[in-house]
């Protein structure tokens, strides 16, 4: 008897659909074909014991199981519920009161046929609803997770027993419900952390409002204590709240890295990577022998905030590079190609020297101007060229820790923010890779950041006596023109150009080069 049952491979942040095909014949031996990878190989050990301990069997029989399209790899143990369920019904041990290929069947056997959860499956609900399946059987784990996809039931399973009643006796199982609406806002009023817990840094504040109003990265340099890390985590609470379209997008990534469990269902906040700086480069961009996203693709539409930015290995700063620009990172094997998004905003910070201190007096420790060179110069150009904000953070002075009052909270700089994203929104309404300032080229900058005379003059001086670098003027007319869309102003003036050129420390004589 030949019975098919439905699973689902991701590759990407993609699914696909996997035809589990079992075939029983005369003889003895258990057979599966289509090229599986070690944990599905072993599968039969795991479904063998999880039988006999709810009172079923593999039969002695010689048992078939392909799985198609066979000449693409799969991998990992999601497939031994998909697989047990296709031999029970190919042996006759159970009935259809439900029509298994209405299904999709996911799941990880324990040998007491309890159900352990999956990677990646809000792309495989995704692509069941697409592909026209009435419904998808998995652990209980990560069925909040599937149930965002409207339109196909999900079933949350505990063991392999409940999904037997289900089909054998047609006892009804309970689908998952979410409320979307619910679960989208119910975070966000009331963020983990909180600017209003900074004390003093005004300037700071301001500079981190602008950086996410434009979308631009930003890097935080000062001694040991000024608040840099601080600062850094409370950026996520201003930015704009993730839009449903995003909150899937970036849902489905950290569902395909297996890291949704502890958030329970769709994604609502945005993410906030902050990886050590002992990372591999293949860990932050992705990759690996069966690819995962790495720490930028699970910084998509969110902060990737690089802690003592120096420290870092030079290669693995070096291959970042592409995807700040592109957007999207391309990992190429032999056999196939994944791309993974990651459009982040990069926050780094970086004391100012290697002991930390720099022309300050009455350091405890100082560096000399050859150890300066080498730290320094662990930062290339090309990666610097790529960050437009730097902002000198200093110590917060006593009298500013002591004090009791409040700052200002971080929903009040949010709808600031939100208010000046919307109107880059209008703005680049005809680009379909352009939604903030940051992300303009050369042609937009020439389009909307056009400056009077007095500005332009302004400009040139301060490029002149600063000893700015080329690469600052682009930066400092997308700088300007997000600080004129937070005060809603159309024209850019010399205090919105004033204020940008502020943001270029280390472009000045004494830092780079």
């Amino acid at each position: 008897m030949l019975t098919k049952v439905y699973g689902s491979a991701v590759f990407g942040v993609d699914a696909t659909t996997i035809t589990v095909e079992v075939n029983v014949d005369k003889g003895i031996g258990y057979h599966l074909v289509g090229l599986p990878d070690n944990a599905i190989r072993e599968s039969n050990f795991r479904i063998a014991a999880s039988l006999q301990n709810n009172g079923y069997k593999i039969p002695g029989k010689k048992l078939i199981l392909n799985m198609s399209p066979a000449d693409m790899r799969k991998e990992g143990s999601a497939y031994d519920l998909t697989l047990a369920m296709g031999i029970l019904v190919a042996t006759g041990q159970i009935e259809e009161k439900h029509p298994l290929a209405q299904y999709i069947i996911m799941g990880e056997l324990s040998l007491d046929g309890s159900l352990q959860p999956i990677r990646g499956a809000l792309p495989i609900s995704i692509n069941a609803k697409k592909e026209g399946f009435k419904g998808f059987i998995l652990p209980k784990q990560n069925a909040k997770e599937a149930a965002i996809v409207e339109g196909i039931e999900v079933f949350g399973a505990e063991s392999i027993e409940e999904v037997i009643r289900f089909f054998d006796q047609g006892v009804p199982m309970e689908p998952t419900i979410v409320d979307m609406e619910a679960e989208f806002y119910e975070h966000l009023e009331n963020p983990e952390f909180d600017f209003a817990d900074v004390k003093g840094q005004e300037s700071i504040k301001r500079c981190m409002e602008i950086a996410a109003a434009g979308g631009h990265n930003i890097i935080l340099i000062g001694p040991p204590g000024s608040g840099k890390t601080m600062l850094a985590k409370r950026l996520p609470s201003i930015l704009p709240p993730l839009s449903l379209s995003e909150a899937l997008e970036t849902t489905k990534i950290h569902s395909v890295a297996g890291r949704t469990l502890e958030k329970g269902g769709v994604m609502t906040s945005r993410p906030f990577r902050s990886p050590h700086h002992t990372i591999s480069d293949v860990a932050l961009v992705g990759g690996g022998q069966y690819p995962q996203p790495g720490e930028i693709s699970l910084a998509h539409n969110g902060v990737l905030f690089l802690d003592e930015l120096p420290e870092f290995k030079r290669s693995v700063l070096e291959v970042m590079r592409q995807p700040l620009e592109d957007r999207d990172v391309t990992i190429s094997r032999a056999k196939f190609t994944v791309t993974y998004p990651s459009s982040f905003m990069l926050v780094a910070s970086m004391n100012p020297s290697p002991g930390g201190y720099f022309n300050d007096p009455d350091a405890p420790v100082t560096s000399s101007p050859l150890e300066m060179q080498r730290y320094l110069s662990k930062i290339s150009g090309p990666l610097l060229d790529r960050i437009d904000i730097h902002i000198e953070v200093t110590p917060v002075p006593f009298d500013k820790l002591s004090d009791e009052r409040k700052g200002e909270a971080s929903i009040v700089i949010r709808e600031r923010v939100t208010n000046a994203r919307k109107l880059q929104t209008e703005r680049f309404t005809t680009y379909d890779s352009i939604h903030y300032n940051a992300q303009m080229g050369v042609k937009q900058i020439r389009k909307y950041c056009k400056l009077d005379v007095a500005s332009l003059d302004l400009l040139k001086t301060a490029m002149e006596r600063l000893n700015l670098s080329a690469r600052a003027y682009d930066r400092i007319l997308k700088v300007a023109r997000t600080i004129a869309d937070l005060e809603t102003s159309e024209a850019i003036t010399g205090n919105h150009i004033s204020e940008a050129i502020q943001y270029r420390s280390l472009d000045r004589d004494g830092w780079f080069g």
